[in-house]
């Protein structure tokens, strides 16, 4: 185990919330090597690190807790409601980077060190192992610094105790060539075992490295458009001319199978003793007013829990109301149920944003008929009527109206409940248009944008910090943007 000594030599920037809850996983028969001491071994044994990796995402990526979930409204507080008020938080913990971080970091090291590369290949090829830990490694500083903006990176992991931070638009044009590379990476050798998410698949592997690149692509669009057209287009070249290499059907949706018992789904967890979150009213109120069928996976009853209330109006509410809407309905929110981690529908909706700005030839209304259909069978609600019925409302057919506003806000109800992803789409697009809490506590009195820098990281790495700090449009608040987040 780490001292406090050294957790500091490796510590940079994490989001709490990223760390709220426990570890899921695939297989529980998966899970038998995680408690083996790496310290009894001349190296680490690299398939327990991966599989400590991939078992802490489901509730890393997209857990109940989130603040992102409430930043863009899909759920509300019902006892304390500090922050869907705003209150700034104190994030000083080190875990992504001192865990999760530095065990991919170790994966990669332990692969290319001549000392220990042989040992280790026991968990499979040298190759395919350091481009796993890079595809996963490139996918957690995506979240981040959609999270923080700037932050240690290139400096990073090494040992250097006061990583400079570098800026967001390095990170993000650097996580596409890793995420490139790393899936040409791969070799005819052995698979990787530990891999509770696809068991060794390189075609899954490559499936997954292109999806987020389109998806960091898109990202871009509003901060250098001319950039991330060429990326996304390039990965459109790259998926074939029927995209199969993409995320192309609900059967390849990145998703995490839960075995329950140990290894929970993370929002059961949410409510096994508490009962803290609900769905929002912001919510179910759309759902209800364009009569989604997708209202009856969203939540265990179509009462929503008004946003930003006050500690008292929630708990009068709460008392009044026993039947408010838990995250997700009973049978998506089983011990053993799945956590879908990126889906098809996020894919097409990007194909039909890019469409609509003119980036590709794609049939833009086509993509984003298929991405609702997409996202209500993900939820098993499709039926051909209700479908139909949906997408000749007025809010949802593009054939009138602002086209970017009603894929932007289609695409904020597909990613429902992946928090980081609907707060990340909200603040890119603007829609749907969110009001602020009227009972905000922050100064501003607006919805936050990033999370600020921890006091640790004032204390520790004072300089570098300062350095980031002063480059933010805004200062380092909440309220001050990260590099893509334009107006």
């Amino acid at each position: 185990m780490k001292s406090i000594k050294s957790i500091h030599t490796f510590r940079v920037l994490v989001v709490a919330a990223l760390l709220s809850l426990g570890s899921s996983c695939q297989k529980i028969d998966d899970f038998g090597d995680i408690n083996t001491n790496p310290g009894s071994t001349t190296a680490p044994i690299t398939a327990a690190l991966l599989t400590n990796v991939l078992s802490n995402m489901p509730g890393n990526i997209q857990g109940p807790g989130i603040r992102g979930g409430l930043y863009c409204q899909y759920m509300s507080e019902t006892q304390y409601t500090e922050i869907s008020l705003y209150s700034t938080p104190q994030l000083n913990v080190d875990g992504v980077y001192t865990s999760i971080l530095m065990d991919l970091q170790n994966i990669i090291n332990s692969n290319k060190d001549e000392a220990t590369k042989e040992i280790v290949s026991v968990s499979g090829s040298n190759n395919n192992q350091i481009a796993i830990a890079r595809i996963l490694k490139a996918y957690y500083f995506w979240l981040l610094s959609d999270q923080y903006g700037d932050l240690p990176y290139s400096e990073a992991l090494l040992g250097n105790p006061q990583p400079k931070y570098d800026t967001q638009e390095f990170i993000y044009k650097d996580l596409l060539k890793e995420l490139k590379e790393a899936a040409a990476q791969f070799d005819e050798g052995a698979l990787m075992k530990g891999d509770i998410l696809f068991n060794g698949n390189k075609t899954r592997w490559r499936q997954f490295a292109l999806s987020v690149r389109l998806l960091i692509s898109m990202r871009m669009s509003k901060v250098d458009p001319n950039f991330a057209k060429a990326q996304f287009n390039e990965v459109l070249t790259e998926s074939g001319t029927s995209r199969a290499l993409l995320v192309n059907s609900n059967a390849d949706n990145i998703t995490m199978q839960l075995p329950g018992g140990n290894f929970k789904n993370p929002w059961f967890n949410l409510y096994n003793g508490r009962k803290d979150q609900a769905i929002s009213s912001v919510l179910t109120g759309m759902l209800t007013a364009l009569n989604d069928p997708r209202i009856s996976a969203y939540a265990s009853s179509s009462v929503g829990f008004p946003y930003g209330l006050t500690r008292d109006q929630a708990v009068s509410f709460g008392a009044a109301n026993p039947n408010w809407g838990k995250i997700l309905s009973d049978n998506w929110r089983a011990e053993n149920s799945p956590v879908a981690l990126l889906t098809f529908a996020q894919i097409l909706f990007a194909r039909a944003e890019a469409a609509e700005r003119g980036w590709t030839s794609e049939d833009k209304v086509q993509l984003y008929k298929d991405a609702i259909k997409a996202s209500m069978e993900e939820w098993n609600v499709f039926s051909t009527a209700a479908y139909n019925s949906y997408l000749t409302n007025n809010a949802v057919d593009l054939s009138t109206g602002n086209v970017l506003e009603k894929i932007a806000t289609q695409r904020w109800i597909a990613v429902y409940p992946n928090c980081n992803e609907g707060w990340a789409e909200w603040r890119r697009t603007g829609f749907p248009v969110l009001v602020p809490s009227a009972n905000a506590s922050n100064s501003s009195k607006q919805i936050p944008r990033r999370f600020t820098y921890g006091t640790n990281e004032y204390t520790l790495n004072e300089a570098n910090v300062r350095a980031a700090a002063a480059r933010i449009q805004g200062g380092d608040t909440q309220d001050g943007r990260v590099w893509w987040d334009k107006q």
